[in-house]
């Protein structure tokens, strides 16, 4: 086998149907786009959605609710999640907002809320933006301090 006498399989190519070359080839005068009318017209396009004048469905279907502007996205973090942290990289005395974005908790632009799922055992304290009432009195318990930013 050599490259000039390579074929693709037969079947898996075809020639394109050309059309608008005279009428000698069965696909001249209107070029298949029928008689007259807007789609057989150079440069026709629709808009998107368009449904010849019908109302679109995008403009049939009812709107609700609305974004807040002002609202803050907050980053959850369980107390489970700081027991592990504290288990498997061995970090004791505070816990900042700069340690959980060190260990791949949160970025740098988040507010951090501590959430209380789970139990803390060892009593370290968490410096964050917010925390829920479960989570500080699950670390008041374990003899640490929840610190609000």
């Amino acid at each position: 086998m050599k490259l000039n006498n390579i074929q693709p399989a037969v079947g898996s190519t075809h020639n394109s149907k050309r059309i608008g070359r005279g009428q000698g080839s069965g696909k001249g005068g209107t070029s298949t786009k029928g008689h007259k009318g807007q789609k057989s017209r150079s440069g026709y396009s629709q808009k998107i959605g368009f449904e010849g004048g019908q109302m679109p469905l995008q403009r049939r279907l009812p709107k609700f609710g609305f974004n807040n502007i002002n609202r803050k996205e907050f980053r959850g973090i369980n107390l489970d999640t700081i027991q592990n942290l504290i288990d498997t990289k061995g970090i004791s005395g505070d816990i900042t907002k700069e340690v959980l974005v060190e260990n791949g908790l949160a970025s740098k632009n988040d507010i951090v809320k501590i959430m209380g799922r789970g139990e803390l055992k060892s009593g370290v304290s968490i410096t964050a933006d917010k925390f829920t009432k479960s989570a500080e009195e699950l670390i008041s318990k374990a003899g640490g301090k929840a610190i609000t930013l």
